[in-house]
């Protein structure tokens, strides 16, 4: 782990961060797999740590200690999995559509889980959308009938999302046109400078800070909150006309404040841009491109609101005809050859133990935006922070595939119950991971109200 994570603070520019002192179990069995899961999580959530730890340092000239316990990053990783409501019931988190398909000449894995997702997947196969049990049996037989990748760029030209399986030797040839792979796995790009010094410093590292918040889905909802359960004020926006999932509505706005807001009229990016003046961090989780049109791209932030932290993520990078499309974990997965490293038997693609891609990213892009502010705050300086899952799924691949990893022992659903908080709403999820001097984190703005708080900082 200690190399995993070197790797990451040095992208930080951190190269000198120390990283939390770690207990519990290195290997624990909820984490079990073929590729390093469990290296790759506890490196991703000690990088975001240590650079709490530097902002901190940076702000009060102070460091705190940090502890982190590998069985709760473990529990983190699935947090959208533990989420539990008062009868211990939770959300299922993939709709029918979104699974693994067989294809004439391989498999094809898609994603469906909106539904404008899943119209557009139907239309791409011609079939008419109807009960859920004939809708997979139609798809199935016209999968069966075609090659994965003629189903892949049908359904991708049509607005859906679909991928064909491959091996990670295929993926680097197929995607030759630019993808993030060859990218750092945090980049820190310049950009610019005039940012008004932070709010006074307060009990945590990122207290007083603003972050709003434009993601969705797991990666960037995971970093947000982090953000949050570390002393920042974030505030989460979304799209009136695109509401959020049921299992997203709650593990989506845990530790931060949510509401809706149609930038596609003009007082709507108004307020947006209102809102943008007096944040310290933007976050966005749209295609590159998406949000030129709102005048919130990198460049256009740096000019309009300078000084501001801009971080960027995106499913398959910025370049090349891979960099303009949608995308999420299980896609990534099964693009870039994870399945097969995952696979239990070389005939169908497996998976990993949690949607690792979403969460390490979510905890690399707080590393990202916190090692941003301790710039800031030292020199003046903004910075644009870009993270790719597809680029976290090339560090987890390059660590290898050891058949022992997937051996660890144990019940991998036992220590969950000793990072459980209560949400105030009846729910119940996961607390964040780590510990500063000794004091756990915990999420600020319980119970979470999915786009119930007006469009302004608390």
């Amino acid at each position: 782990m200690a190399t995993l994570f070197d790797d990451v603070v040095a992208d930080l520019g951190l190269a000198d961060a120390v990283g939390p002192r770690l207990v519990g179990d290195p290997q624990p069995a909820a984490l079990a797999s073929p590729l390093a899961v469990a290296e790759c999580a506890t490196a991703s959530v000690s990088a975001c740590l240590a650079a709490a730890a530097d902002l901190a340092s940076a702000r009060t000239g102070r460091r705190p200690d940090v502890t982190l316990d590998a069985d709760h990053v473990a529990a983190a990783m699935r947090s959208e999995v533990w989420l539990r409501d008062a009868q211990g019931r939770g959300i299922d988190g993939f709709a029918p559509l979104s699974r693994l398909w067989r294809a004439a000449d391989g498999w094809v894995r898609t994603h469906a889980n909106y539904p404008w997702h899943r119209a557009a997947l139907l239309s791409s196969l011609g079939i008419d959308d109807g009960p859920d049990d004939e809708v997979q049996t139609r798809v199935a037989d016209v999968i069966a009938a075609r090659s994965a990748c003629d189903v892949e760029t049908a359904v991708y030209a049509a607005g859906g999302l679909a991928v064909a399986a491959r091996t990670h030797d295929r993926w680097r040839a197929d995607s030759r046109d630019g993808t993030a792979e060859a990218a750092p796995l945090v980049a820190m790009a310049p950009l610019g400078r005039g940012s008004p010094p932070l709010a006074a410093p307060g009990p945590l590292p990122a207290s007083g800070v603003r972050v709003l918040d434009l993601t969705r889905v797991i990666a960037g909802p995971v970093g947000t909150r982090m953000l949050g359960a570390l002393g920042a004020d974030v505030l989460r926006v979304d799209d009136p006309h695109r509401p959020e999932l049921p299992l997203h509505a709650l593990d989506g706005v845990i530790g931060k404040a949510s509401t809706s807001l149609d930038a596609r009229t003009a007082d709507g990016r108004h307020v947006l841009h209102r809102l943008l003046d007096q944040a310290d961090v933007l976050v966005t989780g749209c295609r590159p491109g998406a949000l030129r049109r709102l005048g919130l791209d990198p460049d256009q932030v740096a000019e309009r609101h300078p000084g501001t932290v801009v971080v960027t993520l995106s499913a398959w990078g910025t370049e090349g005809s891979w960099g303009t499309r949608r995308g999420f974990d299980s896609l990534v997965q099964i693009a870039t050859g994870i399945g097969w490293a995952a696979s239990t038997d070389g005939v169908r693609p497996g998976a990993l133990p949690c949607q690792l891609l979403d969460h390490a990213t979510g905890y690399l892009i707080a590393a990202g935006a916190l090692a941003a502010l301790a710039r800031r705050a030292r020199t003046g300086e903004a910075t644009h922070v870009s993270v790719s899952l597809v680029r976290t799924a090339r560090w987890l691949l390059d660590q290898g595939v050891t058949s022992g990893r997937g051996d660890a022992a144990g019940d991998p659903e036992r220590p969950v119950e000793t990072y459980r908080i209560a949400l105030g709403n009846g729910w119940s999820a996961i607390s964040p991971p780590g510990r500063l001097d000794d004091r756990p984190l915990t999420w600020p703005h319980l119970p979470p109200a999915y786009a119930q708080a007006p469009p302004r900082w608390s």
